[in-house]
């Protein structure tokens, strides 16, 4: 045992058959040590022999079955490990160094994929990560360190300290691939993180030195940024070829791209926006995983009482260690700035330095994608300063166009980017500076918007535009109560900041109170009917009648929601609206019939005040004959003057905030993993998936399948409070 196979060459070059074999061997039964020349004939193997999928997964199955005894796929690692070391320190580019690197990787993330997503019905991950008691000496590498540690460290320090070349380019891919695929081991855990949970390189990452992390963190985000699209050196990686490009999907398992993830399939081919920068769509996926991840810790308690009362409560009082990927992205700051803290002291040097300027345009060009989405709102909700940064520039219309236009094209989004950018908006309005500025902020022409020609149109009454055509759209497809409150509440934000509302955005405004209105009346008469015809007290009838009077209430809360934000912009801001006086005045007849509602009563009599003075007015004024829009306008514009808001009631100015609710991992972590797989490129087994609903009719989860087979709910949504 520990002899290298024989491996004979034709014509100095390795041979299918050796191929064949030298595979065989590494999945085989027979163990070899970390110090057999087998592992080097292995990693310096040109992997440009095809296989098809049935010898692929012949294979994977094979190492399933056998590393429990040879401890391949941890001796691999090792070798991964030592790879990436000598990478790393070898001054200039050493092809060969890179090549064996470049297997190395590749050949662990095949086999690792199979181990995790075919793991047994117990979900219970077996991955023999240890090495055996005869590897003394090379233990003596690792000292206190677990194989998934030093793999895991030595990843990350490549990542984070090589440049991004033609040369080193498709190693970071092939390692921003594994980074993806040993987190995987979140698919299997259940929605919400336990004790139980086994993610063995995900706690291995969260286990790294700090400055190690933030300069992950920042290399992440700087590949986010810089967005290159970089060749890779073919010279330096000749073993990979034969003289032609198709070679490159020639390697072991690339015939089978259902079965792990390739670079190459986005170098080859480029076709959508995710594939344009490649290297900067997987690095925010790395950076999403981590960021997001929550790892439980176990108390002592625990330990010693394992009973189903102690787990229950662990439920509802998880505790988990701090997530130091998190805390540095938290705590990043601008470049561009020498920031000092009240004291007078420098910001602590630990804190990474990003050019914010630069990550405020990408953001704005990428908000069509999910991931760069939830990445800003990341930012937004955890990083005071970038909120700060993002609150002062004057060119908001950066990040807002493209999330006014993603929110009008709701029907193309997932419900879940629906919530995401109206919580960022949500976010935004809580700032006065904000709500002012957007009012400010004059917008030629809106190409995208196509009901009709919006020109010279402030990006605040845009922003009122499309949040009230975002309710219409809730009310009639997707009727979510939690997207609706929310679409209201930054209405309600803005509204006493309101500076020269459109008279687009104004009609919009009334009409959104109208549409409601109608509902619902047509919904208490529906209660009321069905209150006279059930008179057998029947439990279904009743139960009927209690859900109406319960959606009732909602649109009742909804109804006065409007008039509050109404009753803002005629309170705070009537002079610089004259155009929401005249929509006012041309539907007057809407307040009309809640007058002498008992929650409405108090804000018609404001709106009422306002119709008084501006119809006595206009009566003083009215001479025979129509008189035009422009002429009724007039009026009202030469009246506000004179508005002193007599008679008005004032109320209590609303402002909503947002805060995540207590337990956010349970959306978020599933969500993360939603878009990777939708967007990774390969598929994973949907009977090991715990994390969050799938179709199990499917027999894998691939590109686009996960958004399908989410519905509105599956996750609990972040929440929002209202601060009085």
């Amino acid at each position: 045992m520990g002899s290298a196979p024989s491996t004979p060459r034709k014509g100095g070059a390795f041979s299918p058959e050796t191929a064949e074999y030298l595979i065989g061997t590494f999945v085989g039964d027979q163990p070899f040590p970390l110090s057999s020349e087998f592992w080097q004939k292995l990693l310096e193997l040109p992997l440009n022999v095809q296989w098809p999928t049935q010898r692929v997964q012949q294979a994977c199955e094979l190492l399933a079955k056998n590393n429990c005894h040879t401890r391949h796929l941890a001796k691999i690692l090792f070798h991964l490990a030592c790879c990436l070391q000598e990478a790393m320190s070898t001054s200039g580019v050493l092809p060969l160094v890179y090549e064996k690197t470049v297997n190395a990787v590749y050949i662990s993330s095949i086999f690792l994929k199979h181990l995790i997503e075919s793991v047994p019905g117990d979900n219970t991950i077996q991955l023999y990560l240890s090495l055996e008691d005869n590897e003394a000496v090379w233990k003596d590498v690792l000292r206190d360190q677990t194989i998934e540690n030093l793999v895991m460290r030595n990843v990350l320090n490549f990542i984070a300290s090589v440049e991004v070349s033609p040369d080193t380019v498709l190693l970071h891919m092939e390692l921003l691939n594994f980074m993806i695929i040993a987190m995987s081991t979140q698919l299997l855990c259940g929605p919400s993180p336990g004790p139980n949970d086994v993610n063995p390189f995900l706690d291995a990452a969260m286990a790294q030195d700090s400055s190690l992390v933030d300069s992950v963190v920042r290399k992440l985000l700087l590949n986010f940024m810089v967005r290159s699209n970089v060749p890779f050196n073919r010279t330096t990686y000749s073993i990979l070829y034969d003289g032609s490009q198709s070679s490159v999907l020639q390697r072991v398992g690339s015939a089978a791209a259902n079965i792990v993830l390739f670079p190459f399939s986005y170098l080859v081919s480029s076709t959508g926006e995710g594939s344009k920068s490649p290297i900067a769509d997987i690095s925010i996926h790395v950076l999403l995983v981590l960021v997001h991840y929550h790892r439980w810790v176990v108390s002592e308690d625990y330990t010693n009482d394992k009973s189903s009362t102690s787990d229950s409560l662990l439920k509802e009082n998880p505790h988990f260690s701090d997530n130091p990927y998190c805390k540095a992205l938290e705590n990043a700051i601008d470049c561009e700035l020498d920031r000092v803290d009240i004291e007078g002291n420098a910001h602590s040097s630990r804190h990474i330095k990003l050019p914010f300027a630069s990550l405020f345009d990408t953001l704005g060009i990428c908000l069509a994608d999910e991931a760069a989405v939830l990445l800003l709102y990341s930012l937004l909700q955890g990083n005071s300063a970038f909120l700060e940064y993002v609150l002062v520039r004057t060119d908001l219309d950066t990040l807002l166009m493209p999330i006014l236009e993603a929110l009008y094209n709701s029907p193309r989004r997932t419900a879940n980017q629906i919530y995401m950018l109206l919580i960022i908006l949500l976010i935004l309005s809580q700032d006065s500076s904000f709500n002012a500025s957007i009012h400010k902020l004059m917008l030629t022409g809106v190409p995208w918007y196509k009901e009709r020609l919006l020109h010279q149109t402030s990006l605040g009454s845009l922003m009122v535009i499309i949040l009230i055509r975002t309710v219409q759209y809730n009310l009639s497809k997707l009727r979510d109560v939690y997207l609706q409150t929310t679409c209201l509440a930054t209405l309600a934000n803005m509204a006493p900041h309101i500076h020269r509302l459109s008279a687009y955005a104004s009609q919009r405004l009334v009409s959104l109170f109208d549409m409601l209105s109608r509902k619902y009346n047509k919904l208490a008469e529906r209660r009321d009917n069905k209150l006279h015809t059930t008179k057998d007290n029947s439990v279904e009838g009743n139960s009927l009648v209690e859900d109406m009077s319960t959606e009732l209430h909602i649109y009742t809360d909804f109804l006065r929601l409007v008039l509050e934000i109404i009753n803002a912009i005629l309170t705070y801001t009537l002079p610089r609206n004259p155009e929401v006086v005249y929509a006012i005045m041309h539907r007057q007849e809407v307040f009309l019939p809640f007058k002498n509602h008992p929650r409405f009563n108090e804000l018609i009599d404001n709106i009422y005040t306002v119709l008084d003075f501006f119809n006595s007015r206009m009566d003083a004024q009215r001479e025979e004959g129509d008189w035009s829009v422009n002429e009724v306008l007039q009026v009202i514009i030469v009246n506000c003057r004179s508005w002193r808001g007599d008679g008005m009631k004032m109320f209590t100015q609303l402002r909503f905030t947002y805060e995540q609710e207590s337990h956010p991992e349970e959306f978020f972590i599933p969500y993360v993993w939603q878009l990777v797989l939708s967007r990774c490129g390969f598929s994973f087994n949907a009977g090991a998936i715990n994390l969050f609903p799938v179709d199990l009719h499917t027999e894998r989860v691939e590109t686009g399948v996960v958004g399908s087979t989410l519905q509105n709910g599956d996750f609990d949504k972040p929440e929002y409070q209202l601060d009085p």
